[in-house]
């Protein structure tokens, strides 16, 4: 049964049906074995926004089975997004699984049980499922659940987990860089806000949401590579994109960078030198 705190119930209160849905599927899978689930991301850093994930981290006593991957698989792909059967709107899902013993006593990097999002879904449907791999991204993941400690079910996640080393989250962001830019074409508003909040996390050791990141990066951005952070911030803010709605092939509210994709490699470049010099500063 769903144990949501008073902290949890405020940051998601439209929410709480699709996210006891959530609860549902992990229970009826994992059972017993399931030590607690707590919300993460956006719902606890400043509130969710129009395109936010539910952001979910489940820890499993044990590790998992091939049956029962496929068996969490077959439940998220009904109830995340577009998937979301009956007609129902759903914000997608990002569910991710740790076994307790991979990740405490804290070891580098860690491993991850299982993965669900949305990103992910064309991949799930040809039939492939999350494989338990070595994930350096839940550094930073388990630092933001245990600064949330907003628990679904179960203890609050100090309880469950132990605090990641600054030195690992450190290293984990920077190891993080090269894959994210990688999707700069595909998934421009994200990559710049991310790129923003590795930049202000590197600088003060602090994880913050990606719009606060986004200010923060401003401030210390020159005049001229500013406007396309600043448009980024504002379509995630929820604000209507003019500059996409006045181009004839992109729908009003729709969003493209392709004419802005040079200024966008520029701001990139700048934000990736200091953040190379904040690494090399601290060896990594």
């Amino acid at each position: 049964m769903p144990t949501f705190g008073p902290s949890t119930i405020r940051a998601v209160t439209d929410h709480l049906p699709q996210l006891e849905q959530v609860l549902h599927v992990v229970h009826d899978v994992l059972g017993a074995e399931v030590a607690g689930v707590c919300l993460h991301g956006s719902a606890v850093l400043g509130g969710l926004r129009p395109d936010s994930d539910l952001d979910v981290f489940v820890v499993a006593r044990r590790r998992t089975t091939d049956r029962e991957r496929r068996n969490l698989l077959h439940g998220l792909l009904g109830i995340s997004g577009r998937g979301a059967r009956g007609g129902v709107p759903a914000r997608p899902v990002e569910l991710i699984v740790v076994a307790q013993g991979d990740v405490r006593p804290w070891r580098y990097p860690p491993r991850c049980e299982f993965l669900y999002g949305e990103w992910l879904r064309e991949e799930f449907e040809r039939g492939e499922v999350p494989a338990p791999a070595v994930m350096p991204d839940l550094a930073p993941l388990i630092a933001m659940v245990l600064l949330g400690d907003a628990p679904l079910f179960g203890p609050p996640p100090a309880r469950l987990l132990d605090p990641v080393p600054h030195e690992d989250l450190r290293r984990a962001i920077v190891a993080g860089v090269p894959e994210l830019l990688a999707d700069l074409a595909s998934d421009t508003r994200n990559v710049l806000l991310t790129l923003a909040r590795v930049w202000m996390t590197l600088d003060t050791g602090a994880i913050n949401s990606k719009d606060a990141a986004a200010s923060w990066a401003l401030d210390r951005l020159p005049a001229r590579r500013r406007p396309v952070l600043v448009r980024a911030r504002s379509l995630y803010l929820g604000g209507r994109d003019s500059l996409a709605a006045a181009a004839d092939s992109v729908a009003p509210g729709g969003e493209s960078w392709d004419g802005e994709m040079r200024e966008v490699r520029a701001h990139v470049d700048l934000v990736v030198r200091a953040i190379e010099q904040l690494a090399a500063r601290d060896g990594h």
